[in-house]
């Protein structure tokens, strides 16, 4: 499965925060990541998962 062909679940989003500030993220499809403004950090999605370690995150410019 390619990650173009891969499609998030928008409403698993409505139980995902950020696991640094606990706030609620944003989707950037994209991008495929979850954002967190608060944290300034974007964690990707892979294969239509969230991966959300602070190790994988990508911080904003």
């Amino acid at each position: 499965m390619s990650d173009s062909a891969t499609v998030f679940d928008r409403r698993m989003l409505e139980s995902l925060v950020c696991p640094v500030t606990q706030a609620t993220l944003s989707y950037d499809a994209a991008r495929q990541e979850l954002v967190s403004k608060q944290a300034n950090l974007a964690f990707p999605i892979r294969d239509g998962i969230p991966i959300m370690l602070i190790s994988e995150a990508r911080t904003l410019d």
